[in-house]
């Protein structure tokens, strides 16, 4: 080791190899530098912007849930199909496989994660594996290690390889005593669920890595999101897309919410445009690491309305579950998104008319002819 130690100043000195910010032991370690002087007003990140002459290298983790295919589908349109690589643990249905790159990623598998990475060249990391409210509390040893660990996995790994990272956060992060009406980006938080815990340590974990090593993290709380070509993935806000195929299979639904529960909702077009435009945007522009992003608000009640009006035959009915309503009684109804607006021009697009013609089209039924008549 002496030998070695002697040959690396001698390489250092004449200018053969760059002096690392920490050097390599005999067992594998994950190197992250030991400088405290990195300030983020200062801080020179390597991540490319979208403008420069080469895309970025793309890696979505978590990418068959509810937004990875569709965050998949925009990116590849300004990148280009080769550039972004969609993972995921679960086996990928043909259609996914017909649209460009997919690969098997575990987060869990720190070694994998990192090859992939380095033998990819990614720049940009989309982190979306998680398991989300619901799901998380019926098997919490798992939302933890997925969540938690995965999270920190991922966190080196692109400090490491100065990539810029992007990990959605969500209302779940505030709790019972959080305002309510309208929620801030600071306020208190004690959530509830294993979810929102996980939530809220990925949000102050990204901040203190900006801090401490200077790692380009970015992350927006998404609202409730509304899709209609992909199946939520087991959240409190899950009955807002079901409703609107029973409605065009049934005629009818029963919502484990109570009728009155407001919720802040986004249709997913918003969603990934705003993931997109964060992503994009210079980092002297933003003022924080992690935004709030809102778009309507509304009740089960208020949702039934605006679908009767164009299917007046339409029921609902009320069978609550109550740990789901525990859950939403814990969060806020609307969100603050003031800092999202005024720093990178935030703005969405579909309000509830909107969205509730865009779903029903999607699922079959012609909305053009339920006006008309």
């Amino acid at each position: 080791m002496q030998i070695i130690r002697m040959l690396r100043h001698v390489a250092v000195a004449r200018g053969a190899v760059q002096a690392p910010s920490c050097w390599m032991s005999v067992l594998p370690v994950r190197c992250l530098g030991n400088s405290s002087s990195q300030i983020p007003e200062n801080a020179s990140f390597h991540s490319a912007t979208s403008s420069e002459a080469d895309p970025p290298r793309i890696l979505i983790t978590g990418g068959l849930g509810q937004l990875g295919v569709g965050l998949a589908n925009l990116l590849r349109k300004r990148f280009g199909e080769e550039n972004v690589i969609l993972s995921d643990i679960k086996k990928p249905p043909n259609y996914v496989l017909r649209h460009g790159p997919f690969i098997y990623a575990d987060v869990l598998d720190y070694k994998q994660l990192r090859e992939i990475v380095v033998n990819h060249r990614i720049t940009w990391l989309f982190h979306y594996s998680a398991l989300l409210s619901a799901a998380g509390e019926a098997n919490v040893p798992l939302a933890r290690e997925v969540n938690i660990t995965g999270l920190h996995h991922v966190l080196d790994i692109a400090t490491e390889y100065h990539l810029r990272l992007f990990v959605p956060s969500t209302i779940a992060v505030f709790g019972p005593t959080s305002p309510r009406n309208p929620a801030p980006e600071l306020c208190t938080q004690r959530p509830r669920t294993i979810y929102g815990v996980s939530k809220v340590h990925m949000e102050l974990m990204g901040e203190y890595y900006y801090y401490r090593y200077g790692l380009d993290f970015r992350c927006l709380r998404y609202p409730g999101i509304i899709s209609a070509d992909s199946e939520p993935g087991g959240g409190t806000t899950d009955y807002a897309v079901h409703i609107f195929q029973e409605a065009t299979r049934r005629g009818k639904f029963e919502c484990n919410l109570k009728a009155s529960t407001r919720l802040p909702m986004m249709y997913i077009n918003d969603c990934l445009r705003a993931t997109l435009e964060v992503m994009d945007a210079p980092a002297e522009s933003l003022s924080m690491r992690t935004y709030n992003i809102s778009a309507m608000s509304f009740t089960p009640e208020e949702l039934a309305q605006e679908v009767r009006r164009h299917l007046p035959e339409f029921q609902i009915t009320y069978h609550v579950d109550p740990m789901r309503q525990a859950i939403a009684d814990s969060w806020p109804m609307n969100l603050d998104d003031s800092n999202a607006r005024k720093d990178w021009g935030w703005r969405h697009d579909i309000d509830l008319p909107e969205l509730v013609t865009k779903m029903l089209n999607f699922h079959g039924f012609d909305t053009r002819v339920a006006q008309t008549n």
